[in-house]
């Protein structure tokens, strides 16, 4: 089968398009052949060597996160799916393997597609979907009547946190580039804040939760916009836990994981027609590098996907 590997870590050159053998699923383990894989900024820090110190992976290593496609064949133990099921799944943080041609997927990790959607669209969600939904309300615990700041808004976390924050009853602020800001209220929005033009720290105020997926000045900024009490979680830079007490909020961490049943839940709310996925760009799993230096050069709106079947 085809697959994209990195045999050392460096620049998009490092990225190779190869023959390699077709894994074999082992107990619990499902092999999927993968129509759509998605590309997120994990994959090229990962190539980068950016997360060598905290994360052991090994090298040569298939890059790819999340993905969606039918299944294959199944290793011993499995009971919840057989072949030709259409799934999706994000995998082990620290084995990947999405961008190619097929994949090894643990049986706990995989939940049935949306119905809705195709597989392009579907591949874009499990990453950035189920950061999004574990941020919220695995972390923050947000709920009805709730303000939430979401920073970069129109980003590929952003898109999903707006529509499962608005599902859950809460009033959205969001902040984007001026092009953007249609953008944000079709996904409904209900404060959009153009960064380029306002301050979002004059704009917003008593807020119950700041979601930060930029990090840096922005998290500092954040604290003023929170009420006593509220919560800031970031999935990028650790919070600073002084600057929380002085501010008398609270601050989280959030580290997305793999998790089946919030795929499901978030797959029901896609075929409900209350969450869309919103896909930038579709390339061919050869132009892997094209879609790395899209992601990394950041701006985009929604989800890069790398169409493999």
């Amino acid at each position: 089968m085809k697959a994209v590997r990195i045999h050392q870590y460096g620049g998009p050159e490092v990225l190779s398009l190869e023959d390699v053998q077709r894994p074999t699923p082992g107990p619990d383990e499902v092999l999927i052949k993968v129509h759509a894989a998605s590309v997120n900024p994990f994959d090229w820090k990962v190539r980068q060597g950016y997360l060598q110190q905290f994360l052991p992976m090994t090298l040569p290593l298939t890059l790819g996160w999340d993905f969606s496609g039918t299944v294959e064949a199944v290793g011993a133990g499995v009971t919840q799916f057989k072949r030709g099921n259409e799934v999706y799944a994000s995998q082990d943080v620290t084995k990947g393997g999405a961008y190619a041609e097929y994949t090894i997927a643990k049986e706990s990790d995989v939940a049935l597609k949306p119905k809705s959607l195709d597989h392009i669209h579907a591949a874009g969600i499990p990453v950035a979907g189920v950061t999004a939904w574990q941020a919220l309300f695995h972390t923050a615990n947000l709920r009805a009547g709730q303000r939430i700041l979401i920073h970069a808004a129109a980003g590929g976390v952003g898109v999903f946190a707006v529509q499962f924050a608005k599902a859950k009853g809460a009033f959205v602020i969001g902040t984007a580039s001026g092009k953007n800001q249609a953008f944000l209220r079709e996904l409904g929005v209900d404060e959009a804040i153009d960064y380029e033009k306002a301050r979002f720290e004059d704009v917003a105020h008593d807020v119950d939760v700041v979601l930060d997926t930029i990090g840096g000045e922005v998290q500092e900024r954040s604290w003023k916009v929170l009420k006593k009490g509220g919560i800031l979680v970031s999935i990028t830079d650790p919070p600073n836990m002084e600057q929380a007490a002085k501010y008398g909020v609270r601050a989280a961490i959030h580290r997305g994981h793999p998790g089946a049943a919030d795929l499901t839940e978030i797959a029901e709310l896609v075929d409900s027609d209350r969450v869309k996925t919103v896909v930038d760009t579709v390339l061919p799993l050869a132009e892997a590098r094209r879609a790395q230096e899209l992601s990394a050069h950041g701006h985009v709106r929604g989800k890069i996907v790398l169409r493999v079947a």
